[in-house]
């Protein structure tokens, strides 16, 4: 569903990603994991086609992802930002139906609505916070409102980043069975940045970690509980000795 082939970003003097080959199968949950500023934003930014790289491809489904063919892809895409980015002058229902109302084939109004309330079921809230600002929300309930927007139009790709930013350990496994529910159930193909390996044990089928720019290994999560990679060794237990040099 999508490959990379040969992707490389720099910024300045500053190579953020290095020759990056990559390949995501139809209905996979890929886990990208690594430390902060190992470049797995800017990773994700070239797949959407919000930064364009310095060389290499991204294709989705086959088509090369250009400036032409963007518009097209990312109606196919659908995404849960690090931070939720509700927008806090809308209702959660007009959050939630946002694409179905101003994108392509928008929908009217009360068609869009009921496909809002539905979604919200889906993630375990009920009508009664349809009409309701997300000030108004707990940061749990408002992921869950960015997770119904995300999976209204019924995307085939979802993104998801640093899903469980800000939350507490309980919420945190609440969001991570959700996410998990929801793509099974949708058979969609997943993209998950994260460093939470919470998050990577319930969401992931595969895993990759991302190092100084480079894929340093991927695999199934049995695998990397038992990899003898000591860049994965020291990430996933925590250590602050290691290959990985700990920012002081």
């Amino acid at each position: 569903m999508i490959t990379l082939s040969g992707l490389s970003k720099s910024f300045g003097s500053n190579h953020v990603l290095r020759d990056i080959d990559l390949s995501i199968d139809q209905g996979e949950s890929l886990v990208i994991i690594g430390g902060s500023g190992t470049g797995k934003s800017v990773l994700l930014k070239c797949i959407l086609g919000l930064i364009e790289a310095d060389t290499g491809s991204v294709c989705i489904d086959g088509t090369e992802l250009t400036p032409k063919t963007r518009a097209a892809q990312m109606a196919r895409f659908g995404m849960l930002f690090q931070g939720g980015a509700l927008f806090d002058s809308l209702t959660v229902w007009q959050n939630v139906a946002f694409r179905l109302m101003r994108g392509p084939g928008r929908l009217p109004k009360a068609q869009a609505r009921d496909i809002a309330l539905a979604k919200l079921a889906r993630v375990g809230l009920g009508p009664e916070v349809a009409d309701k600002m997300p000030a108004q929300l707990s940061g749990g309930m408002q992921k869950r409102v960015s997770l119904a927007r995300a999976i209204a139009a019924e995307p085939e790709i979802i993104f998801f980043d640093e899903p469980t930013t800000g939350l507490d350990p309980i919420m945190s496994g609440v969001i991570n069975s959700l996410i998990h529910e929801v793509v099974t159930e949708m058979g969609a193909t997943a993209v998950t940045i994260t460093h939470d390996m919470s998050s990577v044990r319930a969401i992931a089928s595969r895993v990759a970690m991302l190092h100084a720019g480079r894929i340093q290994w991927q695999g199934c999560v049995a695998k990397m509980d038992k990899c003898d990679d000591p860049f994965v060794s020291q990430f996933i237990s925590g250590r602050a000795d290691g290959p990985i040099e700990a920012v002081r």
